[in-house]
């Protein structure tokens, strides 16, 4: 399990390796972009439960935290329909 860190105040969001690295090659891309997008997840049961959804633009403070320390292999369909995604009105979300 890794770590996406949202905003100054380090909030953590606890997210799989492997689909947190596609989450980061699509958060970067359309960052570097300079867009912005809404990323919308579901919350553990230790953490609340629930859905959320954060703001993200070009100047939010992001960290991420990989627990392994070997870069996992990336699918490059799957940051496409992740990035696609991000573009629709539903947003930015995790994709099996």
């Amino acid at each position: 399990m890794g770590f996406l860190y949202y905003g100054n105040e380090a909030y953590p969001v606890e997210i799989d390796d492997r689909p947190l690295a596609h989450l980061k090659i699509a958060l970067l891309s359309l960052l570097r972009a300079g867009k912005s997008v809404a990323f919308s997840f579901e919350r553990a049961t230790d953490a609340g439960s629930g859905r959320e959804t954060l703001w993200i633009n070009p100047t939010t403070d992001l960290r991420f935290r990989f627990n392994g320390n070997r870069p996992p292999l990336t699918n490059k369909p799957w940051v496409k329909a992740m990035i696609t995604a991000a573009q629709s009105p539903t947003g930015l979300r995790l994709i099996p």
